[in-house]
Formats: C-alpha cells, sequence, structure tokens
C-alpha cells in the first residue's frame, strides 16, 4: 500500500531521469522475471497469453495522430 505518493511520484521522477546502461537494464529486467517466475505470477505456458490484445491494443495506440488528413 502506497501510504505517501508524493514521495513515490519523486522517487519516480528521479528514476526517469537517471541513465541506466543497457546492460544494467536488461538484468534488472531478468531478476524481475526471475521473482515474477518464483512467485508463481508467469510461466513458460501462460507467458503469451492475452498477447493478441496487447499487440492490437499498440497497434491502436501507435496509429493514433499518424494519419494525414486524408484518413
Amino acid at each position: 500500500m502506497i501510504t505517501n505518493p508524493h514521495k513515490l511520484e519523486t522517487l519516480n521522477r528521479q528514476l526517469d531521469r537517471q541513465k541506466i546502461p543497457y546492460r544494467e537494464s536488461l538484468a534488472i529486467f531478468e531478476a524481475l522475471l526471475n521473482e515474477a517466475i518464483l512467485l508463481g505470477a508467469v510461466n513458460s505456458e501462460n507467458m503469451l497469453d492475452g498477447i493478441d490484445v496487447d499487440i492490437r491494443i499498440a497497434n491502436a495506440i501507435n496509429k493514433v495522430g499518424s494519419c494525414s488528413k486524408n484518413c
């Protein structure tokens, strides 16, 4: 539970300004993925569940504002 949203927002802004090297970002991602697997939130059977919906949403978002005047 978030008890101080102002502090969380400040932390998020500070983290957004930091430049993290690719290898460090990858290590963080892998650690989070491994934790999710250990907790049972993700497994090889359900990893791609719902990806078709995610792809359709991403396509719709990417098309917003990309049409010319003729759309």
